[in-house]
Protein backbone atom coordinates (compact mmCIF):
# COMPACT_ATOMS: atom_id res chain seq x y z
CA UNK A 1 0.00 0.00 0.00
CA UNK A 2 1.37 3.42 -0.92
CA UNK A 3 0.91 4.85 2.58
CA UNK A 4 3.18 2.16 3.97
CA UNK A 5 5.68 2.70 1.18
CA UNK A 6 5.88 6.41 1.92
CA UNK A 7 6.44 5.74 5.61
CA UNK A 8 9.05 3.04 5.10
CA UNK A 9 11.16 4.64 2.37
CA UNK A 10 14.86 4.80 3.23
CA UNK A 11 17.58 6.64 1.32
CA UNK A 12 19.33 4.19 -0.98
CA UNK A 13 19.04 5.14 -4.64
CA UNK A 14 19.11 8.57 -6.22
CA UNK A 15 19.46 9.14 -9.93
CA UNK A 16 23.15 10.07 -10.18
CA UNK A 17 22.94 11.68 -13.65
CA UNK A 18 20.51 14.26 -12.21
CA UNK A 19 22.58 15.16 -9.16
CA UNK A 20 24.51 18.01 -10.78
CA UNK A 21 21.57 19.50 -12.67
CA UNK A 22 19.67 22.63 -11.51
CA UNK A 23 17.01 21.88 -8.91
CA UNK A 24 14.15 22.74 -11.26
CA UNK A 25 15.50 20.37 -13.93
CA UNK A 26 15.97 17.58 -11.39
CA UNK A 27 12.42 18.01 -10.11
CA UNK A 28 11.05 18.13 -13.65
CA UNK A 29 12.72 14.88 -14.66
CA UNK A 30 11.68 13.14 -11.46
CA UNK A 31 8.10 14.40 -11.70
CA UNK A 32 7.76 13.14 -15.27
CA UNK A 33 9.05 9.70 -14.28
CA UNK A 34 6.94 9.56 -11.12
CA UNK A 35 3.88 10.63 -13.09
CA UNK A 36 4.37 7.53 -15.23
CA UNK A 37 4.38 5.34 -12.11
CA UNK A 38 8.11 5.25 -11.28
CA UNK A 39 8.18 4.82 -7.50
CA UNK A 40 11.97 5.25 -7.33
CA UNK A 41 11.62 8.72 -8.85
CA UNK A 42 8.85 9.54 -6.40
CA UNK A 43 11.05 8.34 -3.54
CA UNK A 44 13.68 10.82 -4.67
CA UNK A 45 11.08 13.61 -4.71
CA UNK A 46 10.05 12.62 -1.21
CA UNK A 47 13.63 12.85 0.04
CA UNK A 48 14.15 16.21 -1.65
CA UNK A 49 11.00 17.91 -0.34
CA UNK A 50 9.64 16.08 2.72
CA UNK A 51 11.62 18.13 5.23
CA UNK A 52 10.20 21.48 4.12
CA UNK A 53 6.70 20.07 3.69
CA UNK A 54 6.86 18.65 7.21
CA UNK A 55 8.12 21.98 8.59
CA UNK A 56 5.26 23.90 7.00
CA UNK A 57 2.64 21.47 8.25
CA UNK A 58 4.22 21.39 11.71
CA UNK A 59 3.78 25.16 11.97
CA UNK A 60 0.19 24.99 10.77
CA UNK A 61 -0.79 22.38 13.37
CA UNK A 62 0.91 24.25 16.20
CA UNK A 63 3.93 22.02 16.72
CA UNK A 64 2.00 18.77 17.23
CA UNK A 65 4.64 16.34 15.94
CA UNK A 66 2.40 13.30 15.57
CA UNK A 67 -0.25 15.17 13.60
CA UNK A 68 2.41 16.79 11.42
CA UNK A 69 4.01 13.44 10.60
CA UNK A 70 0.67 11.87 9.69
CA UNK A 71 -0.34 14.84 7.54
CA UNK A 72 3.05 14.87 5.79
CA UNK A 73 2.56 11.24 4.81
CA UNK A 74 -0.99 11.99 3.69
CA UNK A 75 0.21 14.95 1.62
CA UNK A 76 2.72 12.79 -0.25
CA UNK A 77 0.14 10.09 -0.84
CA UNK A 78 -2.10 12.76 -2.38
CA UNK A 79 0.86 14.05 -4.36
CA UNK A 80 1.46 10.58 -5.82
CA UNK A 81 -2.20 10.27 -6.74
CA UNK A 82 -2.30 13.73 -8.36
CA UNK A 83 1.02 13.62 -10.24
CA UNK A 84 -0.41 12.19 -13.48
CA UNK A 85 -2.52 15.34 -13.75
CA UNK A 86 0.30 17.78 -12.97
CA UNK A 87 0.72 20.11 -15.98
CA UNK A 88 3.87 22.09 -15.05
CA UNK A 89 1.87 25.35 -15.01
CA UNK A 90 3.73 26.32 -11.83
CA UNK A 91 6.95 25.15 -10.18
CA UNK A 92 6.65 21.69 -8.68
CA UNK A 93 7.64 23.05 -5.26
CA UNK A 94 4.82 25.62 -5.44
CA UNK A 95 2.31 22.96 -6.47
CA UNK A 96 3.50 20.49 -3.81
CA UNK A 97 3.42 22.97 -0.97
CA UNK A 98 -0.02 24.22 -1.96
CA UNK A 99 -1.20 20.60 -1.86
CA UNK A 100 0.47 20.05 1.53
CA UNK A 101 -1.00 23.22 3.01
CA UNK A 102 -4.47 22.26 1.79
CA UNK A 103 -4.04 18.83 3.38
CA UNK A 104 -3.26 20.47 6.72
CA UNK A 105 -6.06 23.03 6.39
CA UNK A 106 -8.61 20.30 5.72
CA UNK A 107 -7.54 18.62 8.95
CA UNK A 108 -7.74 21.90 10.85
CA UNK A 109 -11.25 22.56 9.52
CA UNK A 110 -12.31 19.04 10.50
CA UNK A 111 -10.96 19.50 14.02
CA UNK A 112 -12.73 22.84 14.33
CA UNK A 113 -16.05 21.09 13.77
CA UNK A 114 -15.40 18.76 16.73
CA UNK A 115 -15.86 19.67 20.41
CA UNK A 116 -12.18 19.29 21.23
CA UNK A 117 -11.32 21.97 18.68
CA UNK A 118 -11.06 24.47 21.52
CA UNK A 119 -8.07 22.64 22.99
CA UNK A 120 -5.60 24.72 20.99
CA UNK A 121 -7.17 27.92 22.31
CA UNK A 122 -6.99 26.61 25.87
CA UNK A 123 -3.37 25.62 25.42
CA UNK A 124 -2.58 29.11 24.16
CA UNK A 125 -4.12 30.69 27.25
CA UNK A 126 -2.07 28.44 29.54
CA UNK A 127 1.30 28.91 27.85
CA UNK A 128 3.48 31.77 29.00
CA UNK A 129 2.00 31.97 32.50
CA UNK A 130 4.33 31.94 35.52
CA UNK A 131 5.51 28.50 36.56
CA UNK A 132 6.21 27.29 40.11
CA UNK A 133 9.56 29.12 40.12
CA UNK A 134 7.90 32.38 39.13
CA UNK A 135 9.38 32.44 35.64
CA UNK A 136 7.27 32.69 32.50
CA UNK A 137 7.29 29.75 30.13
CA UNK A 138 7.91 32.32 27.39
CA UNK A 139 11.42 32.90 28.74
CA UNK A 140 12.70 29.84 26.88
CA UNK A 141 10.42 30.18 23.88
CA UNK A 142 11.98 30.60 20.44
CA UNK A 143 10.11 31.83 17.39
CA UNK A 144 8.87 28.39 16.31
CA UNK A 145 7.47 27.66 19.75
CA UNK A 146 5.93 31.11 19.91
CA UNK A 147 4.16 30.51 16.61
CA UNK A 148 2.89 27.19 17.97
CA UNK A 149 1.14 29.01 20.84
CA UNK A 150 -0.94 31.19 18.53
CA UNK A 151 -4.69 30.51 18.26
CA UNK A 152 -5.28 28.15 15.30
CA UNK A 153 -6.75 30.61 12.79
CA UNK A 154 -4.28 33.38 13.59
CA UNK A 155 -1.46 30.85 13.34
CA UNK A 156 -2.70 29.57 9.97
CA UNK A 157 -2.97 33.08 8.52
CA UNK A 158 0.52 33.99 9.78
CA UNK A 159 2.13 30.86 8.34
CA UNK A 160 0.33 31.14 5.02
CA UNK A 161 1.00 34.86 4.58
CA UNK A 162 4.45 35.37 6.11
CA UNK A 163 6.02 31.95 5.48
CA UNK A 164 4.29 30.57 2.39
CA UNK A 165 3.70 33.92 0.68
CA UNK A 166 -0.04 33.56 0.11
CA UNK A 167 -2.19 36.62 -0.58
CA UNK A 168 -5.03 37.52 1.76
CA UNK A 169 -7.57 36.70 -0.96
CA UNK A 170 -6.16 33.16 -1.23
CA UNK A 171 -6.06 32.70 2.53
CA UNK A 172 -9.62 33.96 2.92
CA UNK A 173 -10.86 31.52 0.27
CA UNK A 174 -9.09 28.54 1.83
CA UNK A 175 -10.04 29.33 5.43
CA UNK A 176 -13.59 30.41 4.69
CA UNK A 177 -13.28 33.94 6.03
CA UNK A 178 -13.50 37.47 4.70
CA UNK A 179 -10.37 39.16 3.39
CA UNK A 180 -10.68 41.71 6.18
CA UNK A 181 -10.77 38.90 8.73
CA UNK A 182 -7.59 37.42 7.27
CA UNK A 183 -5.85 40.79 7.63
CA UNK A 184 -7.15 41.16 11.17
CA UNK A 185 -5.94 37.68 12.12
CA UNK A 186 -2.49 38.46 10.72
CA UNK A 187 -2.35 41.67 12.72
CA UNK A 188 -3.43 39.75 15.82
CA UNK A 189 -0.84 37.01 15.26
CA UNK A 190 2.00 39.48 14.77
CA UNK A 191 0.97 41.40 17.88
CA UNK A 192 0.87 38.24 19.99
CA UNK A 193 4.29 37.21 18.70
CA UNK A 194 5.78 40.60 19.51
CA UNK A 195 4.34 40.41 23.02
CA UNK A 196 5.67 36.92 23.67
CA UNK A 197 9.06 37.35 22.09
CA UNK A 198 9.45 40.81 23.60
CA UNK A 199 8.59 39.45 27.03
CA UNK A 200 11.24 36.75 26.74
CA UNK A 201 13.88 39.27 25.64
CA UNK A 202 13.10 41.72 28.45
CA UNK A 203 13.57 39.16 31.22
Amino acid sequence: MLTSAVTEWTPHTTAAPLSSAPAEDVDGALVRSAGRGDTTAFEALYRRHSSRVHGTILRLVGGHAGRAEDLTQEAFVRCWQALPGYRFESAFTTWLHRLAVNTALMELRARKSRPQASEDEDAFDQLGTPDSAGHGTALTMDLERAVATLPPRARAVLVLHDVEGWKHEEIAAELGMAVGSSKAQLHRARGLLRTRLGGSHDA
